[in-house]
């Protein structure tokens, strides 16, 4: 049962996905340079600006995103592909397999870009943003993309759900990059928190989509793919509430009970 599970599906895979180890190598050296070597190596430096790189890296962000919600779509719905009711990775002969494998690589390798977002932030020496949740979920995306495509295949189940995660991910790089402008604009977008209820509907969708694939007895998907969502999503969602309750909820009941300014002015 465990060999079957963990048989490679589709031996047509990126040099970078041929194997654990460069995976393993990124995921290890990107949480050293987080942890130690980055704040060591700005230890008595005056932390980078960067201002210039990062608003052509959100949009740029935008940009790779939007291509993937393109052609994605296109792959999705307009394109003879898959079946709705049971998301399955198209069989290895299949004329769009190519393209198949093509969109899980784009927002794969994606993920791995992701990463210099935190590089980014210890070389401006803005830890307070490196929290849990952050490298938690950096990770979890670009390292499980290795176990995704060897263990699952390209596309598939979570096809639907890399597509609605471009979506995310491309109102929030074009909250950033206005963010980035100036800080008036940043403290006038008034629909920032809305992202994040964004992002925990996209795991609400990935859930109902999976269970009821899981509850239709003519459709299956790979064990390992099974344990994967039983066990990420529900973490994410986790997560996501609780960032969203100590960002947006908490700060509003602790003002609520600071008592009124009663000075007698007499």
């Amino acid at each position: 049962m465990l060999a079957e599970m963990l048989t490679p599906v589709d031996p047509v895979r990126l040099a970078i996905y041929a194997s654990p180890w460069p995976t393993l190598l990124i995921m290890s050296s990107y949480l050293v340079f987080v942890f130690k070597l980055g704040p060591k190596l700005m230890e008595g430096r005056k932390p980078f600006e960067l201002r210039t790189f990062i608003k052509f890296y959100n949009i740029g962000q935008v940009l790779y995103n939007a291509t993937i919600i393109y052609y994605g779509a296109h792959f999705l719905f307009y394109l003879d592909t898959y079946d709705l009711k049971c998301i399955k990775p198209l069989p290895l002969d299949h004329r769009h397999k190519d393209y198949e494998r093509w969109m899980t690589n784009l927002y794969a390798i994606n993920k791995m870009i992701d990463l210099s977002e935190t590089v980014v932030f210890v070389l401006r020496k803005k830890y307070k943003q490196i929290s849990f949740l952050h490298v938690f979920h950096h990770v979890i995306m670009a390292g499980m993309c290795y176990f995704i495509i060897t263990f699952n295949g390209h596309g598939g189940i979570l096809f639907p759900f890399c597509l609605i995660n471009a979506v995310v991910h491309g109102f929030m790089y074009t909250y950033y990059y206005l963010s980035s402008l100036n800080e008036a604009l940043q403290k006038s977008i008034w629909w920032k928190k809305y992202i994040t209820i964004i992002q925990l509907l996209q795991f609400m969708i990935i859930m109902v989509i999976f269970l009821r694939m899981m509850m239709d007895p003519n459709c299956s998907t790979p064990p390992f793919t099974n344990y994967l969502v039983g066990i990420i999503i529900p973490s994410f969602t986790i997560l996501f509430i609780n960032f969203f309750y100590k960002s947006y909820i908490l700060p509003g009941k602790k003002h609520a009970k600071q008592p009124q300014n009663t000075e007698n002015k007499n």
